[in-house]
This record gives structure tokens, C-alpha cells and sequence, in this order.
């Protein structure tokens, strides 16, 4: 057992990170020795500025992880935060407590953040800057781990530059962004750079077999359409009612006739993707409501006092945030099936051999490239790339999705 398990297909990414965990412990070591040694209450550690300049080459005070969308990097990460404060004999044992309660979300220092709006704000990056110039309160580190770091606006991520550059002697930041453009080049020449890679469809397979106890012929077929993007597969593998949604998405395309169809399809879909999001939310909404109303001492159903109203608005508003992003995040996982249906009729088109995406339409797909040309599915593929774009911007949801599947129908 180990924290590096659920990183799969990354082998050179955890070479790199492990490194720098055995290199941090060491320096950790050397400022333990180095402090015992001074008077008390002074900061001596010549040490102390930088932990990359420490002799350690392989350790830096902030690191930026790229990768693909489902390719592990906020795993990775979140192994590498718990590699840091791993108390057992190799860095990322997986068995100590701190490895255990880095994992599981609760260590005091790893401050994990994962929006779910569309965008983090200038408060909570002050916030972050905020507890990056804290003490460890029990580890050795004190670790911020930010996942989506390519939503923060340039103002936003200027705010964080001072930190990155200069942090305090025992913070690490970590930035989770899918590409190193995402982020500021001034804030990326600041950071050490490792890049995840797309894992192979065998490697996600067997760690669906392994953690989720899948069934290894429906591993190996979500692995491979969900593009080996983990989180999907895994909700393929899991979800009984996964297939049965995509196969409708996939299809219904293919048998629009009219205009007027596609503005159903469009409104089938968006309706289906509030539902799925609703679904995904309800329970942690609810949670939420339960605690905010034992803390502010509230009975079930009972009138909410005029001071109190504030702080519940708040917790609405912010639930409702966190439903649009469900909902766009399941419109975006939409959008990247139709373009895996697109690519395998191109390729098809084009005489490659590539390996097919959707094997379980393999006739549909044979279908619309022998009555379909390339430039056909060039545009159609073209359609869904600006639907995703307007998605994420935006957009009414509803208006982007009709104007796409106006595009997807069969054309005369």
C-alpha cells in the first residue's frame, strides 16, 4: 500500500515527486538539527530561505502539475502533499497517520482547494496567501494544494505571486493546472514543472478492477471510452444507468431530421445534465443545511430569525454555484463523447487505423462515415469545440446546446 497507488501510468511523474519527498525529509531533518542547535527563539537555518537552493536539487517550494484532463494531477498531487508529511520509513507510506489523514482530506496542514464555481476569487486566493505564511501546526510542511489554478483571472493570480516566489521556509505550494499555459509565465518560472500523461486504457482498467472492484470487460471498455480519462471511467464502471445516458447522447444525432428536433434533443439534453448534476448535489446540500441549522441552533422547518437570514442566503447562493458547475461539468463530459462519435467517423473516413473510441456503435459509426465526407464531421467536430467554449463561458446553456445539435443534424 502505498500513496502513489491511485497515480497510475505516471511511473516517471512519481520517480520525480518521490525524489523530492526523500530530499524534503532530509532537509526537514537538517533544520530540526540546525534549530536544536541555535539559541532559543532565533531563526539561524541558512536553510531557511529556499528549500530549493538547500543542496537538495530535487525539492522546490512550489510546484506546478500539468496534465490532461483525467489523467491523475490532483492525485498526484495530493500523494506528493501526503509524501511530505509522511512520518513512516519511505516518504508516502501510505499506513502513518499523516499519510492517512492527508488522503482522507483532514491533515491540519494541506489546504486543498477545489472550486466549484467557474472561477476562484481574489478573497480566496488572500485567503491562501493567508495560510501559506502559517507555521506547520503537526507536519513537517505546511502545503497548499490548489487543483484548479488555471481559474484564477490574471489580477487573481498576481495576488499570489509574492507568495510563490518568497514563501515562508516550510510551505509548499502546489498548482494542479492542465496545461503550463494556463497560468501566468511569471508564476510559472517560479514553479518546478512536471507533466502527467494521458494513461493507457490498460493502466486505468486495472486500477478500476483494483479500487472499485469493476468487472474487468466493463474496466476495460469504460477505459477505453472514456479516453482514459479516470474520473469517467470510473463513473462508467460504477453507474448503472452511465451506458444507457451515453448511448442516448451518442445516438441522438444521428436521428435528428429537423430543426425542430434538434431544439428537443437540446432541451432533452440540458435537462437530463440539471438532473444528473441535482442528483450529484442533493445530498451534500443538504448535509450542509442540516449542520449551518444546528449551528446557528434552528429547528427543522422552523422560521428563520430576520439576523440569521444572511448567513443562510449565503450558504443558498453558494449551493447554487456549485449546481451550475455540476451542470456545466456534466454538459463538458457530453461534449467530449460527441467528439470521441466525430473522431471515430473521421478516422474512418480519413482510412486510418487508429483505435477506435466507441466500440459498442461500431455500426452507427460505420453509418455515418459511409453517408457522411470528411468535411462533414471536420465541421461537425468544429461545433461541439465552440459549444464546449461557450459552456464554459457565459452562455445560456440551453441556446449553446440548440445551436450545436442545429449543426449535428443530417444534412439533406
Amino acid at each position: 500500500m502505498s500513496v502513489w497507488d491511485d497515480v497510475v501510468g505516471q511511473e516517471e511523474v512519481v520517480g520525480v515527486l518521490s525524489a523530492a519527498a526523500r530530499a524534503a525529509r532530509s532537509l526537514a531533518h537538517r533544520r530540526q538539527e540546525a534549530a536544536a542547535a541555535t539559541t532559543p527563539g532565533r531563526d539561524d537555518d541558512p536553510d531557511a530561505g529556499n528549500a530549493g537552493n538547500a543542496g537538495d536539487s530535487a525539492m522546490a517550494h512550489a510546484w506546478l502539475v500539468t496534465g490532461p484532463p483525467g489523467s491523475g494531477r490532483s492525485n498526484a498531487a495530493r500523494a506528493f502533499a501526503a509524501s511530505l508529511q509522511c512520518t513512516g520509513p519511505v516518504p508516502g507510506c501510505g499506513r502513518c497517520k499523516p499519510c492517512r489523514d492527508v488522503m482522507a482530506g483532514s491533515h491540519p496542514d494541506v489546504v486543498r482547494v477545489a472550486t466549484e464555481r467557474l472561477i476562484i476569487t481574489m478573497e480566496e486566493v488572500r485567503g491562501l496567501v493567508g495560510e501559506a505564511q502559517r507555521r506547520p501546526w503537526t507536519g513537517r510542511w505546511r502545503v497548499v494544494l490548489v487543483e484548479d489554478a488555471d481559474r484564477m483571472a490574471e489580477r487573481t493570480t498576481n495576488v499570489l505571486l509574492k507568495s510563490v516566489e518568497e514563501p515562508p521556509p516550510q510551505t509548499v505550494w502546489l498548482l494542479c493546472t492542465p496545461s503550463a499555459d494556463d497560468v501566468l509565465p511569471t508564476i510559472r518560472s517560479r514553479c518546478r514543472l512536471v507533466t502527467l500523461r494521458v494513461p493507457s486504457t490498460q493502466a486505468v482498467a486495472e486500477l478500476l478492477v483494483r479500487r472499485d472492484g469493476a468487472d474487468p470487460q466493463l474496466a476495460q471498455q469504460a477505459a477505453r471510452a472514456s479516453q482514459s480519462h479516470i474520473g469517467v471511467a470510473r463513473h462508467l464502471a460504477t453507474d448503472p444507468g452511465a451506458w444507457e445516458r451515453r448511448h442516448r447522447l451518442l445516438m441522438s444525432p444521428v436521428s435528428l431530421r429537423s430543426v425542430g428536433d434538434a431544439v428537443l434533443a437540446a432541451a432533452s439534453l440540458v435537462e437530463a445534465a440539471e438532473t444528473e448534476a441535482k442528483e450529484a448535489t442533493a445530498e451534500r446540500d443538504a448535509r450542509e443545511r442540516a449542520e449551518l441549522a444546528r449551528a446557528l441552533g434552528l429547528e427543522e422547518g422552523g422560521k428563520i430569525p430576520p439576523a440569521l437570514r444572511a448567513q443562510v442566503r449565503q450558504l443558498e447562493e453558494d449551493q447554487k454555484r456549485r449546481a451550475r458547475r455540476a451542470r456545466t461539468d456534466v454538459l463538458d463530459r457530453a461534449m467530449t463523447d460527441l467528439l470521441s462519435f466525430y473522431r471515430d467517423v473521421l478516422a474512418i473516413q480519413l482510412g486510418s487505423d487508429v483505435e477506435r473510441v466507441n466500440i459498442d456503435l461500431a455500426d452507427t459509426v460505420d453509418q455515418v462515415a459511409r453517408t457522411t465526407g470528411a468535411q462533414q464531421s471536420l465541421a461537425r467536430i468544429a461545433a461541439i469545440e465552440e459549444c464546449r467554449s461557450r459552456l464554459g463561458s457565459s452562455a445560456a446553456p440551453l441556446l449553446a446546446v440548440e445551436a450545436l445539435m442545429v449543426q449535428l443534424r443530417p444534412q439533406a
